[in-house]
C-alpha cells in the first residue's frame, strides 16, 4: 500500500546542490533527501575538474566575471554572474570547513602553511580551479554525504523516484503553492505521497537525451519536466554543452577526460600527430568548450575518422600520475598508458546550460518550489558554461535557497489531506520492450538532428519524431503502472521536445547553438523562454 510522509523540506536530488541545501538548513527542520538510485549515482560524484573561485591574490572578482561573460557568448546575466563569483570564496571556505580534502600546493608559504593547488581550464585567464586531484566530485560528495549522515534531522532515501509535484492548482484549490510530490518507492513498487512545506528540485541536467554523453544514466531532465508540468517557465534549453574529450573506447562507458589535462598542457592531435586547434582559435586547446567541440567534430567529419587524440605524454610520468591518477588508472584499464601515448577522444553531451527559470534565491514561478544546480536556469552560464562554474553555482544557490527558506518558515504551514496516488485503473506492463525501443530512438535522433551542428530541416525532423513519441509514451503512461524506466522516458521525451522548440526559436548561431542556416550572431542577445499553458495564473513566491 502507498504511504504518506511529512517533512518540512523535501529535496529531490542527492548531489552537490541538494546536500549543500540540506546542510545549510536549521537542524530542527525535518528534511528528506531523495535519490532515485544509489546516492552516488548523480553527476557530482563523477565530476573530475574542480570548482572555480577567486582564491589567488593575483586573481580578482572582476576578472572571473569578465571571463564568464566572454565564455557565455553575450547571454550571461551579469547580475547572476557577479552574485555567484562574489560568493565563491565563501562557498569554498564552507566546503573546507566541512572537511573536503582539496589538493594542497607542494611548496610552503612564508607562514609555514600549505596553499591549495589551483589549476587553470579553458576560458579562464587565471589559475582559479580548486580541486581534489582529478576526482573533485567524489571528494566533495563523500564529504557532504558524511556530514548529512551525521544530521539526525536529515533522512536520505535511496531508490525513490519523483513522479510529479502536487500543487494547489492541480488539486483545484485557490493558489499555486507546491504542497509536495508523488514519489515511486522502488522497494515496494508503490507511489507514496510526500507532504512538504517546501520542495527543492536538485535533479541535475538532461544530457542523457543524447546518444553519447559523459553523464551517468540518471541525467534525464526529471526536474525540468516535473517543473514544466507543474507550471514553471524554462529557459535557454537549446544550449547543451558537449564536452570535447570523452574517452573513445568500445568498453568505456561515459568516461570523461577532464579539461584540466588541457589546462596542464595536453595537446589535441589528428591520427598523424598534427595539432589542429591553432587553426580554429588563437587560444588553441584552451579555447572555450563549444569552440573545441566544434573543431573536433569538423575534423572528424572532414577526415572521416572515428576520434582525435589528446596527448599529455610529453609531461613527466610522475607529474601525470600525481595530478591525474583517476584518468591514468582508468585509461590503463583499457590498455592506454597516457604517460607514453595519446588518448583517443570524442565529444559527448555534458551539461545542460538552460533549465527551470529561477531568481537569485533559487525560487521558481511556483510558491514553495525551488530549483538549484544544473536543473535550474539562473543566467550564470549564458550560451556556453565556462569550465568549473557549475559546481560553484550549486553551492552558492543552494546556500541562497536555504537562507530564503529559513526566512519564510514562520509563514508556511504543513499541507494536509493530500490525495493518495490513484493506480486503480492501470495494470502491470507486459510490453517493456517499447520503453527500451523509444529510449534508443529518442537519443539517436537527438544526437543526429539536435547535436553539435544543427539545421532547420534537422530540427523539424526531430520535432516531428518527438511528438509521435510523446503521444505513444502518454498512452503507455495512462494504462500501465509507473516504473523508473517509464518515468525517465516520459521526462526525457518532454525535455527533448522543449530543447527542440527552443532551438527552432533561436535564428542565429551563438555559443553552444550552432546552425548552418543562421551561421551569424544577431546584434542583440535574447534568452529563449518557454511558457507552459498553466503559467498564466502563476505568481512568484
Amino acid at each position: 500500500m502507498s504511504r504518506h510522509h511529512q517533512y518540512d523540506v523535501l529535496v529531490i536530488g542527492s548531489g552537490a546542490a541538494g546536500l549543500t541545501l540540506a546542510l545549510n538548513l536549521p537542524t530542527d527542520l525535518s528534511i528528506a533527501v531523495l535519490s532515485k538510485g544509489d546516492l552516488s549515482n548523480g553527476s557530482t560524484y563523477w565530476a573530475q575538474g574542480g570548482v572555480a573561485a577567486v582564491l589567488d591574490t593575483t586573481d580578482t572578482v572582476e576578472s572571473h566575471v569578465a571571463d564568464t561573460l566572454v565564455a557565455g557568448g553575450g547571454l550571461c546575466h551579469e547580475q547572476a554572474v557577479r552574485f555567484t563569483v562574489e560568493h565563491s570564496r565563501e562557498a569554498i571556505e564552507w566546503l573546507i570547513d566541512q572537511g573536503v580534502p582539496f589538493t594542497r600546493d607542494e611548496a610552503d608559504r612564508e607562514d609555514g602553511a600549505f596553499e591549495y593547488h589551483l589549476t587553470r581550464e579553458g576560458g579562464h585567464s587565471h589559475r582559479r580551479i580548486i580541486h581534489a586531484a582529478d576526482a573533485t566530485g567524489a571528494a566533495i560528495f563523500n564529504t557532504l554525504l558524511s556530514r548529512a549522515r551525521e544530521r539526525h534531522n536529515v533522512e536520505l532515501l535511496q531508490q525513490h523516484v519523483a513522479v510529479d509535484l502536487i500543487t494547489e492548482h492541480k488539486l483545484g484549490l485557490e493558489g499555486r503553492r507546491c504542497l509536495g510530490a508523488y514519489v515511486l518507492d522502488r522497494s515496494t513498487g508503490e507511489v507514496d505521497t510526500f507532504h512538504a512545506r517546501f520542495v527543492v528540485l536538485a535533479t541535475g541536467g538532461a544530457a542523457k537525451v543524447y546518444l553519447y554523453t559523459s553523464n551517468p544514466d540518471g541525467a534525464c531532465g526529471d526536474g525540468i519536466a516535473i517543473a514544466w508540468r507543474a507550471g514553471c517557465r524554462v529557459g535557454n534549453l537549446e544550449f547543451n554543452q558537449f564536452h570535447p574529450t570523452c574517452l573513445y573506447h568500445p568498453k568505456a562507458k561515459s568516461f570523461l577526460i577532464t579539461e584540466a589535462l588541457r589546462g596542464e598542457g595536453a595537446l589535441l592531435k589528428l591520427p598523424n600527430g598534427e595539432r589542429f586547434m591553432p587553426r580554429f582559435d588563437e587560444r588553441a586547446e584552451l579555447a572555450p568548450r563549444d569552440i573545441v567541440a566544434r573543431a573536433i567534430d569538423h575534423e572528424m567529419k572532414r577526415l572521416g575518422i572515428d576520434c582525435v587524440y589528446l596527448d599529455i605524454s610529453h609531461k613527466p610520468a610522475s607529474f601525470i600520475q600525481s595530478h591525474f591518477p583517476t584518468v591514468y588508472e582508468r585509461c590503463l584499464e583499457f590498455g592506454i598508458d597516457i604517460t607514453r601515448e595519446p588518448i583517443p577522444v570524442v565529444p559527448a553531451a555534458h551539461y545542460t546550460c538552460g533549465g527551470i527559470v529561477v531568481d537569485q534565491a533559487g525560487r521558481t514561478d511556483i510558491p514553495g518550489l525551488y530549483a538549484i544546480g544544473e536543473t535550474s536556469f539562473t543566467g550564470l552560464h549564458g550560451a556556453n558554461r565556462m569550465a568549473s562554474n557549475s559546481l560553484l553555482e550549486c553551492f552558492v544557490y543552494a546556500q541562497a535557497a536555504a537562507k530564503d527558506i529559513q526566512q519564510k518558515l514562520d509563514r508556511s504551514v504543513m499541507p494536509d489531506n493530500l490525495p493518495t496516488w490513484d493506480a486503480s485503473l492501470v495494470t502491470d506492463s507486459d510490453e517493456d520492450v517499447i520503453i527500451a525501443h523509444n529510449w534508443d530512438e529518442l537519443r539517436r535522433f537527438m544526437w543526429d538532428y539536435v547535436g553539435i551542428v544543427r539545421t532547420t530541416k534537422r530540427l523539424m525532423r526531430a520535432q516531428h519524431r518527438v511528438r509521435l513519441l510523446l503521444a505513444e509514451i502518454d498512452e503507455f503512461y495512462s494504462n500501465y503502472k509507473v516504473s523508473r524506466d517509464l518515468i525517465e522516458l516520459r521526462n526525457l521525451a518532454l525535455v527533448a521536445e522543449l530543447m527542440i522548440r527552443s532551438a527552432m526559436q533561436r535564428r542565429e548561431s551563438r555559443g553552444l547553438h550552432y546552425t548552418l542556416d543562421y551561421p551569424t550572431q544577431l546584434p542583440e542577445a535574447m534568452d529563449t523562454i518557454l511558457v507552459p499553458p498553466t503559467f498564466a495564473d502563476c505568481t512568484s513566491a
